[in-house]
């Protein structure tokens, strides 16, 4: 637990008050505790919480787990891109690519009290972006372990491929920048190794294009976000966590004896009745709501400032057994389009990248999609993109990069979110720290 982030207003350093916990769940509670959102973020921590003893319910307004941010991302586990975006860098990419529709990063200049307050505090985080980093890197080595037990545990297939994350570069400045992102990582623990040319294409032959050079990190891993937490869901119900799927939350409130959650049903009826609103009471509550969190957070009393920023992805189907030949198996990263890959089983391929700040807007934009296919088609040209299904969603990303795993001003309160680009790579072990914290908090409160 020495990554994760306890107070309303985090700060980076290693916090001593979350207990230890063992894979098999050492800690018991019998504490009621509502989760809002069953994305990755939410059901990890359903599962850590029923682990452990909870009596937990999960509230989500879609009628299946996993159907926003957790639906169909890059698919990376990457620690190794786990270095955060805080620098005078990214700003002046930013200011640069502000009018150019395909940019990997694009920020819609109209402006909003919201995303002005985000991006000051993004400037003022520049000075932690060493710290920031090397949390992140250790909170990213820290998850994989709670993973794969977690995937053991349920026996879930998501199409996991053990192959390792190729990040590769066509200039030597580029190169030279990624050198310099590889100490940074180092400190955090992560071992990635520098590769030339003739070998990024012994690791993947697919790959087409003159490179510079690449680096290559071996323990990083990929598979199919919405499988596994489809997969854990069901795992959540043998466990006796209840589901509340299609059921939305219209407030929540907390007082010193209890939580409050009024919901109501948002299942299509037959007839012209209503669903009537309902009031269920608990002992604590994780909010887990993407970018849902701020409003929630805000009716909590915590600020939680999160943004929305759009990613895109496409899924190339592979029907027939060229494309699959072309496609590549090794996941890649390619910096300088901000685009990553991973192979999601014989027959799938996804393609991912972009960041867009453009509110809660969850458009797909041609223009925004054009890139990823026009990328598959220089990189793989045997592979057909004939069968390419687009999709967006919104990451939610705080000023820091950090998630907010923390309890609110109510003790009864609690956050696992923020994630940001990180959420696939980072929620095992966010979930398995704030069920630690809740848990601890509810023993000490019995």
């Amino acid at each position: 637990m020495s990554t994760l982030l306890t107070q309303p207003e985090p700060v980076s350093k290693p916090v001593s008050s979350v207990p230890k916990s063992s894979a098999s769940g050492s800690t018991s509670s019998s504490a009621r505790v509502a989760v809002i959102g069953a994305g990755i973020t939410g059901i990890t921590t359903a599962y850590n919480l029923a682990k452990r003893g909870c009596a937990v319910t999960v509230f989500e307004k879609h009628p299946y787990a996993a159907m926003e941010t957790s639906f169909a991302n890059g698919g990376q586990l990457s620690a190794s891109n786990a270095e955060v975006w805080n620098s005078w860098g990214t700003v002046l990419k930013g200011m640069k690519w502000m009018f150019t529709p395909g940019a990997p990063l694009l920020v819609n200049p109209k402006p909003s009290w919201h995303k002005m307050s985000w991006m000051a505090e993004f400037v003022a985080a520049i000075p932690k972006h060493e710290q920031n980093t090397v949390t992140t890197v250790r909170m990213a080595i820290e998850a994989r372990e709670h993973l794969t037990r977690m995937a053991k545990e349920a026996g879930i297939d998501f199409d996991c491929e053990q192959r390792g994350i190729l990040h590769f570069y066509n200039n030597k400045k580029d190169f030279d920048a990624a050198a310099k992102t590889s100490v940074l990582l180092a400190k955090g623990g992560l071992t990635r190794r520098a590769v030339t040319p003739s070998e990024i294409h012994t690791i993947e032959p697919a790959l087409k294009g003159e490179l510079y050079g690449g680096f290559y990190t071996e323990s990083d891993f990929t598979g199919d976000i919405h499988k596994f937490t489809i997969g854990l869901a069901k795992a959540c119900e043998r466990l006796g966590v209840k589901m509340l799927f299609g059921t939305k939350v219209l407030s929540v409130a907390a007082s010193a004896a209890q939580v409050t959650v009024a919901h109501i049903s948002t299942e299509p009826l037959l007839d012209e009745k209503h669903h009537d609103t309902e009031i269920s009471t608990f002992d604590q509550i994780i909010v887990c709501s993407g970018v849902l969190s701020r409003d929630l957070g805000a009716s909590l009393g915590d600020r939680i400032n999160v943004y929305p920023v759009k990613g895109y992805s496409i899924t190339v189907s592979l029907p027939d057994a060229a494309d699959q030949a072309a496609a590549p198996w090794v996941s890649l990263l390619d910096d300088n389009a901000k685009i990553v890959t991973s192979r999601l089983g014989l027959t799938r391929f996804r393609v991912a990248g972009t960041a867009e700040f453009n509110g809660t807007n969850k458009d797909i934009r041609a223009e925004r999609i054009d890139p990823l296919v026009t990328w598959c088609r220089a990189h793989f040209p045997g592979m057909s993109t004939r069968h390419a299904v687009p999709w967006a969603g919104l990451r939610p990303m705080m000023p820091d990069m950090l998630p907010r795993v923390m309890q609110g001003k109510n003790p009864r309160v609690f956050y696992n979110t923020g994630h940001g680009h990180l959420g696939w790579t980072l929620s095992a072990a966010t979930a398995d720290a704030v069920a630690a914290l809740a848990t601890a908090a509810a023993r000490s409160n019995a």
